[in-house]
């Protein structure tokens, strides 16, 4: 599925190379900058990187990281797209929406019944890319530890 609003500045690039993934910067972003992982440790975050399908976006001469995003997922019906960050260099410019684009087209030939995200003030990002609210928010349920 193409889209128009799917294409990044020049000089960047979206990989699901786990290899390149700067596993150290994306812990610091998420532990100290996000609302929903602040203090998560680094031996949980490796976990949920060894145990998901991650996304990152690299400036393609210097591979530096600029982005992230992951997916938990069966790849046969369900997926949830979660811990999308953008660092603050290069916000305002699209890179949220284009990687949210590419992560919706990757899983795309899967045939996912549902890919599923949560999301505290970025509703407008993720609308732009074809997901809306619950139709029944009353049916879903979660279980919590403390």
């Amino acid at each position: 599925m193409t889209d128009q609003l799917s294409a990044l500045p020049d000089g960047y690039e979206i990989s699901t190379d786990a290899a390149r993934l700067d596993a150290g910067l994306v812990h610091q972003w998420l532990s100290t900058d996000s609302y929903w992982a602040m203090g998560r440790t680094r031996a949980k975050h490796d976990a949920a990187i060894a145990g998901s399908l991650n996304f990152g976006v690299y400036e393609s001469v210097s591979g530096v990281q600029v982005g992230y995003a992951r997916v938990v997922t069966d790849l046969a019906t369900f997926a949830w797209l979660c811990d999308v960050y953008i660092d603050r260099s290069v916000r305002g410019k699209g890179f949220g929406t284009t990687l949210a684009i590419a992560v919706r087209d990757h899983l795309e030939p899967f045939g996912l019944g549902r890919i599923l995200l949560a999301t505290g003030d970025a509703h407008g990002v993720y609308a732009k890319v074809g997901f809306q609210p619950l139709e029944k928010p009353g049916d879903w349920m979660a279980l919590r530890s403390s």
